[in-house]
């Protein structure tokens, strides 16, 4: 074998190796930076998955708030009709935004959990309290005052929810 027929094959592996590494090595870096990148997008959808499930059960929170409820519906209901009708618009509403727990702390899950309740409770307990005269208007008079009058349940757990929806972001 000739040594001088293979020296510009020679000349042209040495010139090419270093290329090569080179572009390997740039391949390489690139492909990491898109998965960093990748992952970042990924948290940061989370994120906003997070944001929006406190932003809704903020919102579900503001729905159920006695002042909310009262002027919901026909004023020509019963009494017991209007409280039925309540009850089933809040659980519709809770079963709707219930697959938030998966976004929110347990903390703020139990507290939404424990307003929704309350509020509930609260309607029932103004009902039977009531005279068999009282009109629909006594009723909702009554049952707001008595929210009132007891703990703002539905404003701690939206300040609960503020607070780690701040810690959040």
């Amino acid at each position: 074998m000739n040594f001088e027929n293979m020296l510009p094959y020679a000349f042209a592996l040495i010139i090419a190796l270093p290329i090569i590494f080179l572009l390997r090595q740039f391949v390489f870096t690139y492909i990491n930076l898109k998965n960093k990148e990748l992952k970042l997008l990924a948290v940061k959808a989370n994120g906003d998955l997070k944001m929006q499930a406190y932003e809704r059960m903020t919102l579900f929170l503001e729905r159920i708030k006695p002042s909310n409820l009262v002027n919901k519906f026909d004023k020509d209901l019963a009494i017991h009709e209007f409280i039925y009708l309540l009850e089933k618009n809040i659980t519709e509403e809770f079963e709707y935004n219930s697959s938030q727990q998966l976004y929110i702390s347990r903390n703020s899950w139990e507290n939404v959990v424990a307003s929704k309740n309350n509020v509930i409770q609260l309607m029932r307990k103004t009902y039977e309290s009531l005279s068999n005269t009282a009109s629909l208007q006594d009723f909702k008079t009554i049952f707001l005052m008595n929210y009132v009058n007891g703990e703002d349940f539905i404003a701690n757990t939206i300040e609960d929810l503020r607070r780690d929806a701040i810690l959040l972001s």
